[in-house]
């Protein structure tokens, strides 16, 4: 199957039905990243600390596998140079929305997050990663492009599932209880029967992959970053019974050498 062809048709329907990373910014969102004030979201819950941020003014930020009109333009208001790369044509088309309605300026770029060749080296001073690497079903292409597209002494923040969130069984999670099945590295497509996909993944879902933290981690070190920050987030049991007992999300901060 071609991942990300399937993908980009998933994302373009999550646009259509209003998935809550397809909504834009509000103008007081906006308002507020002028004055400076940019809280943004590289997990589900936790806003990012400021003093992971960059001095906006003037930065080439890429806003990498993160389109939806939300981090993209908040950067471009406080006074960065976006980039915004994504998969989804109607992901890319909610920041130019957001653009177009508040007066910024931001590119966008569609493509696979694995393959930035479109992109020269050591193009910018700061990446946002969100929680997208999980519908990619190899991740070390992602951290050696991030890596090589980023200036040396520059920064990548980026946000990623922990694994044990894949190993749980869905039958299971239907009656509350948090029981593993699976093992990681996991996919919706090899870890699953054809029956389990058609009983556990609503129409139109993208597909999605449990990475390693050796992949996601190890990944970006054997890439040559070096982490200088870490911070775990959670999020409602009632998306999954696991969340009741463990902090199932992971943010980093990384930088390039100089």
């Amino acid at each position: 199957m071609d991942i990300v062809r399937y993908n980009k048709s998933a994302w373009d329907h999550q646009v259509s039905v209003g998935n809550p990373w397809t909504i834009p910014v509000s103008t007081d969102e906006i308002a507020r990243a002028r004055r400076g004030e940019v809280r943004m979201l590289l997990t589900p819950q936790k806003v990012i600390p400021s003093d992971w941020l960059p001095q906006w003014k003037g930065c080439k930020v890429l806003a990498l596998a993160s389109g939806g009109g939300q981090q993209g333009p908040l950067m471009a208001a406080a006074g960065a140079e976006v980039t915004v790369f994504d998969n989804s044509p109607q992901q890319l088309a909610r920041d130019r929305e957001v653009a177009s309605r508040e007066g910024l300026t931001l590119r966008t770029i569609e493509g696979d997050m694995a393959d930035l060749s479109a992109i020269p080296d050591a193009s910018f001073d700061f990446i946002l990663h969100p929680c997208s690497n999980v519908f990619v079903p190899d991740i070390k292409p992602v951290w050696r492009e991030a890596f090589r597209v980023l200036k040396k002494g520059g920064t990548c923040l980026a946000g990623f599932c922990n694994p044990v969130l894949f190993t749980m069984d869905f039958e299971k999670e239907k009656e509350g209880l948090a029981q593993m099945r699976y093992s990681i590295p996991y996919s919706d497509l090899t870890s699953l029967t054809a029956e389990e996909r058609e009983r556990f993944l609503p129409k139109g879902e993208p597909l999605a992959f449990g990475h390693s933290l050796q992949d996601q981690i190890g990944g970006q070190l054997e890439a040559g970053f070096v982490l200088s920050g870490f911070y775990e987030d959670g999020w409602d049991a009632d998306k999954a019974p696991v969340h009741r007992f463990l902090k199932c999300f992971i943010a980093t901060r990384a930088y390039k050498p100089l």
